[in-house]
C-alpha cells in the first residue's frame, strides 16, 4: 500500500504529517493510511504539473509517442488486474467481480485514448475556406494545459483513467486528487507511471480532504481545467472556482435516473436489468436507475417477480465467493442511506422489501437491497439521489405520463426503456431528458461513447472523442498572402 504522495516523478511525504485512516468498509477496520495533503503540497503538485508543461517534452510530443507511454499504462493495469482488484475491494466494498471488471475497463481506456493520441495526429490543423483570398487561415488545436482532476469513491480507479487516460493523450499534464475514503488504487498509478517511465510532473497524486486538499486545487492560479466527478452541491462549487479565474471546467454530476417499463415487456427481463441498474456496486453509481416506472397492466405480477429475485441476492464481504451486495463505502454513507429510507417511509413510501441493516453482521456498512412502493411524487426518495441499494417504484396509465414522470426531475444524467416495441423505444427516447438513454438494458458503459448528463447532472462529456476535447484548445491561426502592401492608411 502506498502512503506517500506522488509528485514530479517521486514518493514524497506530506508537508503537515498528518494522515488518512483507510477504512475496509466490510470490517470496519484500518487497513492502511495516507498523507493528508495541504495547500503546499497542492502548490508543489500543480508547480511540478506548471513546469512540465510548459517547459517539458509531454506536450510537444507527437500523439504516437504519448500513445506508447498511454498504452504501457494500459498494459501494466492488466498484468496487475488481480491485485489492482483486490485493493480496490478493501477500498471500497465491492464484490470482487465487479472490481476485476472495473480494472479491466481502466486499461482498455488507456487503451482507446492512445488509439485516439494517433489518430488525432493528423487532424490537428483544419484549413477554413476564406472568401477574402488575401489571406488564409487554419484551425489548430493544442493541448490545453494544467488540469486539475478530482474524483469520487464509487469507481475509485476508473474515474481517475476518465481523467488521467484523455488528458494525458491531449498533452496535459494533471493533478489527481482522488477523494478520502477510496485512495489507494489512485496512488497505484504513480507506481504504473515509474514503470513506463513517464516524464517527472506529467501525473500528480495527491491524497487529502475536499475541504483542504481538493479546495486548494480548485483555487490554484496555476490549474488551467477543472475536471470534476462528484455531487451537485460539490460541483457548484467547483463552479464557483473556476469562475474567480475563468478556468475552463467539465462536472459529471448526480442523477435520479428513470426506468420505465412497458406493458409489452418480457417481465423476467426487465427485472433482471432493473436489479442490475439499481444493486450494481450497492447503488452507488451515478446513473442508478432508481426510479422505477411500471405500467399499471403488470405492476402487481412486476413487483411480485422484482421482489422475489431481490430476496435472492447474497450480501457480504466483496472477497468472499458468489456475493453480489458488499457493504456501502463508509459509515456517513450508511448512516444517510438508512436515513434516506426512513424519511421515505415518513413520507408516505411502504417498504416492500429490505429497509435496513442487513441480518447476520455485527460489522460492516451493509444495507438490505430495498424496494420502495407508492412513493409519493413529492417524497425525498422519489426526488433526490439516495446513492445506495434502494430503488423507488411508481406505476403508470399511458406513455405520455410515463415521460412526464421520467422527466419531472432536476436531474437529468440517464434513463432506460424496456419494451418490445422498437418505435415506441425511439420515440420515448426522444422526449427523455437525459444524456444518456439505454433501451431495454441498464448501465453498459462503453468508453467510445460519450458520457454526461442535462441539466443538474453536469456540464461537458467525458469518453470518446468527446473526451479527449475536452483537453484541448483551439486557436485561429490567419496569414496575410497577398504581394500588395495592406496599406489601411494610404489611399
Amino acid at each position: 500500500m502506498r502512503n506517500k504522495l506522488y509528485i514530479d516523478g517521486k514518493w514524497v511525504e506530506g508537508l503537515s504529517g498528518e494522515m488518512i485512516d483507510v477504512i475496509n468498509p466490510a470490517t470496519e477496520e484500518v487497513f492502511a493510511k495516507v498523507p493528508a495533503a495541504n495547500a503546499e503540497d497542492i502548490d508543489k503538485a500543480v508547480g511540478a504539473a506548471r513546469k512540465a508543461f510548459d517547459n517539458g517534452p509531454w506536450p510537444k510530443m507527437e500523439g504516437r509517442e504519448r500513445a506508447a507511454y498511454l498504452r504501457a499504462m494500459g498494459k501494466r493495469i492488466e498484468e496487475r488486474l488481480k491485485e489492482l482488484a483486490r485493493i480496490e475491494v478493501l477500498d471500497n466494498g465491492k464484490p470482487l467481480p465487479e472490481a476485476e471488471w472495473d480494472i479491466g475497463d481502466v486499461a482498455a481506456c488507456f487503451y482507446f485514448y492512445a488509439d485516439m493520441a494517433e489518430r488525432e495526429d493528423i487532424k490537428q490543423e483544419e484549413i477554413i475556406e476564406l472568401q477574402d483570398k488575401r489571406f488564409t487561415s487554419k484551425a489548430v488545436t493544442v493541448p490545453l494545459g494544467v488540469v486539475g482532476g478530482i474524483v469520487p469513491w464509487n469507481y475509485p480507479m476508473l474515474m481517475a483513467a476518465w481523467k488521467i487516460a484523455p488528458a494525458l493523450a491531449a498533452g496535459c499534464t494533471i493533478v489527481l486528487k482522488p477523494a478520502e475514503q477510496t485512495p489507494l488504487t489512485a496512488l497505484e498509478y504513480g507506481a504504473i507511471a515509474d514503470d513506463v517511465k513517464l516524464p517527472a510532473g506529467v501525473l500528480n497524486i495527491v491524497t487529502g480532504f475536499g475541504s483542504t486538499a481538493g479546495q486548494a486545487l480548485l483555487d490554484h492560479r496555476g490549474v488551467d481545467k477543472l475536471a470534476f466527478t462528484g455531487s451537485v452541491p460539490t460541483g457548484s462549487k467547483v463552479m464557483q472556482a473556476a469562475a474567480r479565474d475563468i478556468k475552463r471546467v467539465s462536472l459529471e454530476l448526480g442523477g435520479k435516473s428513470p426506468f420505465l417499463v412497458f406493458e409489452d415487456s418480457d417481465i423476467d427481463e426487465a427485472v433482471e436489468w432493473v436489479m442490475f441498474g439499481i444493486f450494481w456496486n450497492q447503488g452507488q453509481v451515478c446513473s442508478a436507475t432508481s426510479r422505477l416506472l411500471v405500467h399499471e397492466a403488470i405492476y402487481d405480477k412486476f413487483l411480485e417477480k422484482l421482489a422475489a429475485e431481490t430476496a435472492k441476492i447474497t450480501i457480504g464481504n466483496g472477497l468472499d465467493e458468489g456475493i453480489l451486495l458488499g457493504p456501502l463505502v463508509s459509515e456517513k454513507q450508511y448512516l444517510q442511506v438508512l436515513a434516506a429510507i426512513g424519511q421515505g417511509k415518513k413520507d408516505g413510501a411502504k417498504i416492500l422489501t429490505g429497509g435496513k441493516r442487513a441480518k447476520g453482521f455485527d460489522k460492516g456498512y451493509f444495507v438490505e437491497p430495498t424496494i420502495l412502493v407508492d412513493v409519493p411524487l413529492t417524497s425525498h426518495v422519489w426526488n433526490e439521489e439516495i446513492f445506495g441499494p434502494v430503488v423507488a417504484v411508481r406505476p403508470f396509465e399511458t406513455e405520455s405520463e410515463a415521460v412526464h414522470l421520467a422527466n419531472h426531475s432536476r436531474f437529468g444524467l440517464a434513463a432506460a426503456i424496456m419494451t418490445k416495441d422498437l418505435k415506441r423505444a425511439e420515440r420515448v427516447a426522444g422526449q427523455l431528458k437525459a444524456g444518456i438513454i439505454w433501451i431495454n438494458c441498464s448501465q453498459p458503459t462503453f468508453v467510445e461513447a460519450p458520457w454526461g448528463g442535462f441539466k443538474q447532472s453536469g456540464i461537458g462529456r467525458e469518453l470518446g472523442r468527446w473526451g479527449y476535447e475536452n483537453y484541448r484548445e483551439i486557436k485561429q491561426i490567419t496569414s496575410y498572402v497577398s504581394n500588395r502592401p495592406w496599406g489601411w492608411y494610404s489611399k
